[in-house]
């Protein structure tokens, strides 16, 4: 049983519920191949069926862990850190930032948007998801657009949601791992023909690797 006092300190940010985190390869979107520190933070309410990190899910699994703890780990391997989930603004993101940002770490975020934008970012991938929209500025904000096609009626989503973006923002549909064969090659014909998108792939998989 976590202490309130804890619970006040998840609460302003200074502790998060940590899931993992590790020093590998991003393998997705416009930072593919770059050497980066991950952090995976507890807790979701998105739901994604064809989620392959379900054990992020639950908060109360994952220990309330002080961010100081967090950037001084971070620090030691790259100055590109990966804040990620789970959903990570499910919590307030400005203090963890804060701390990177001192260190002189470059802060990037994978986010739904389903909750309101938090932090101080050098980078915003937003991937929306069809159970919980985005909201807010995090259309205005973010660097990327990366939406995971299932099937056909995601390339209609993926539109709509391109059309909420900023003029600058980078479009990316990425295959759902589990059915990457049969939906790569629709989403290599759409992007020929949609040639403002691009095609992501999940690299560090092919590469197996975390």
């Amino acid at each position: 049983m976590v202490n309130s006092e804890v619970l006040g300190l998840v609460e302003k940010g200074l502790m998060l519920p940590l899931m993992e985190e590790f020093y590998t390869i991003q393998g997705e979107g416009f930072h593919k191949g770059t050497a980066a520190y991950f952090i995976r933070i507890g807790g979701c309410d998105v739901g994604c069926h064809w989620c392959d990190v379900k054990e992020s899910w639950n908060a109360e699994l994952h220990p309330p862990t002080a961010i100081d703890h967090i950037v001084t780990n971070a620090a030691k391997y790259s100055d590109t850190i990966v804040i990620t989930g789970g959903e990570p603004l499910m919590w307030d993101m400005k203090p963890l930032t804060q701390a990177l940002n001192k260190k002189g770490l470059k802060t990037h975020i994978e986010t739904s948007g389903a909750y309101k934008l938090s932090g101080i970012w050098d980078w915003i991938c937003l991937s929306p998801k069809k159970n919980k929209l985005p909201f807010g500025e995090v259309y205005d904000k973010a660097h990327e657009l990366k939406v995971i096609v299932y099937n056909k009626h995601d390339l209609v989503f993926a539109e709509e949601q391109a059309a909420k973006t900023n003029k600058d923002c980078i479009l990316y549909l990425q295959p759902e791992w589990s059915v990457r064969d049969k939906v790569t090659p629709l989403i290599v014909d759409y992007v020929m023909q949609h040639p403002k998108w691009k095609v992501s792939l999940q690299t560090h998989k092919y590469l197996n690797i975390p």
